[in-house]
């Protein structure tokens, strides 16, 4: 259910992006509810008992996502 309210966010928040040609004020957010995405699959993964890569490469890659998210933040 989180996952899949967390990818409406980021559709909506990309497509309104796209609509209204304004990229860069609603990257941030995008990135960050993206990067929450991402490391809501990566938990739901290693739960699954798949203690395989894709968990815990999906962990490393949303808190790369939140990094990229704190420097955008930071920048505007």
């Amino acid at each position: 259910m989180v996952r899949i309210i967390l990818a409406i966010v980021v559709i909506v928040l990309s497509s309104y992006s796209l609509i209204t040609k304004s990229k860069t004020e609603l990257m941030p957010y995008c990135l960050f509810f993206l990067g929450t995405l991402i490391l809501v699959t990566g938990f739901a993964e290693l739960q699954k008992s798949r203690k395989g890569f894709v968990g815990y490469m999906s962990i490393v890659v949303s808190l790369f996502v939140f990094f990229v998210s704190i420097k955008v933040f930071l920048l505007h």
